[in-house]
């Protein structure tokens, strides 16, 4: 396989699989050998195992980092900080990038950053949305009310007053509370269930406060 072919079958993917090059007729095996000499040369970047990305003297778009993330894991959606930061929901710069699966959990590290992933079952894989981020980028990452809600699950002891005043949440107003206290219902979990309670808390606070 020669540079240009690659170049050529990538196109403006600013992340890009090792399957996407096995439809010809070279061997895997060859392939593989090839990606792996491009990656000691500098040509391009390997983010994870079957995922790689142009070096940037080579590149044409710089992905988002919700991007690298999605692609790095199938059925992934962004949520916690990494999503309530990106609604400006919290007022803390989030360095890791987080997501929820219902695979297994895991932290993969590279060039472009960290990427955490955080299994959640499947009757809770839902409240995500399909957003663009950049031209040619879009990303699932889960609504305001969901982001919080993952948040509150997979954190212990979330549901009381004084882990919520330490994420000191902020522009309150994207979150609908009918919806928040309705997702928390269907979940079941009386931890959610009260801890939607202590936001409505903390909105009502805020609300005094501005009179």
């Amino acid at each position: 396989m020669k540079w240009n072919f690659l170049l050529e079958a990538i196109g403006d993917e600013p992340v890009f699989s090792s399957n996407l090059l096995m439809a010809g007729r070279q061997s895997r095996a060859n392939i593989q050998l090839q990606l792996s000499r491009w990656v000691k040369a500098g040509k391009i970047i390997q983010l994870r195992r079957g995922w790689y990305m142009l070096a940037v003297p080579f590149r044409k778009v710089n992905a988002h980092p919700f991007l690298i993330a999605n692609r790095l894991k199938n059925a992934s959606y962004i949520s916690l900080q990494s999503a309530l930061a990106f609604y400006g929901m919290i007022p803390e710069y989030v360095p890791v990038v987080t997501s929820i699966t219902t695979g297994r959990p895991e932290v993969v590290k590279n060039s472009e950053g960290t990427f955490a992933y955080r299994h959640i079952k499947k009757s809770l894989f839902n409240g995500y949305v399909n957003l663009k981020v950049a031209d040619g980028q879009s990303i699932f990452i889960a609504t305001p009310e969901k982001s919080l809600q993952d948040l509150i699950y997979l954190t212990p002891g979330s549901q009381e007053m004084a882990f919520m005043q330490e994420l000191r949440l902020q522009n309150l107003d994207q979150l609908d509370m009918e919806k928040l206290g309705e997702m928390a219902a269907v979940s079941g979990s009386s931890k959610l269930q009260s801890a939607v309670k202590q936001v409505g808390e903390i909105i009502k606070t805020e609300e005094y406060s501005d009179l």
